[in-house]
């Protein structure tokens, strides 16, 4: 079990580790050793996270959900497999612990008097400076 929040806990089953080749430097070893990690979460079928968490992860994790709703995270920090894993888990429950936070309502507020009125000048006077640089018709005499 995976503690997130006090409201939400991960069963280990619902993630799936696969461990493939690190890119980059690394001499033999990245050539040798599969210490990155790729961690799988099924975020919609998943029965741990209530269905306001769920959406508010899928709209925060954005390009790392796949449209069947899966969440891949590619954890390659460190060298070891294990570092790297816990790397990967540490960032799943940092999006899932951003995903609970509940979002501030907007408030819809007025532009004060004041400001409203300096734009105002300020584009009048903007308008007398094109004017006055405007070609006029030579006076008939």
């Amino acid at each position: 079990m995976i503690r997130v929040s006090s409201k939400v806990m991960l069963d280990d089953n619902e993630l799936h580790f696969r461990f493939v080749r690190a890119s980059g430097p690394g001499g033999q070893n990245v050539n040798k050793v599969a210490t990155a990690v790729q961690l799988r979460f099924d975020v919609i079928r998943s029965p741990s996270l209530p269905p306001e968490i769920r959406e508010r992860l899928l709209r925060i994790a954005g390009k790392k959900v796949t449209e069947s709703g899966m969440l891949i995270i590619q954890a390659q920090r460190f060298r070891t497999q294990e570092r790297n894993r816990q790397d990967a888990i540490d960032r799943l429950t940092a999006l899932i612990h951003r995903a609970a936070e509940i979002p501030k309502p907007r408030r819809k507020t007025m532009a004060p008097f004041a400001s409203r009125r300096r734009r105002i000048e300020v584009k009048q006077r903007r308008s007398q400076t094109k004017r006055m640089r405007r070609l006029t018709k030579p006076s008939e005499e």
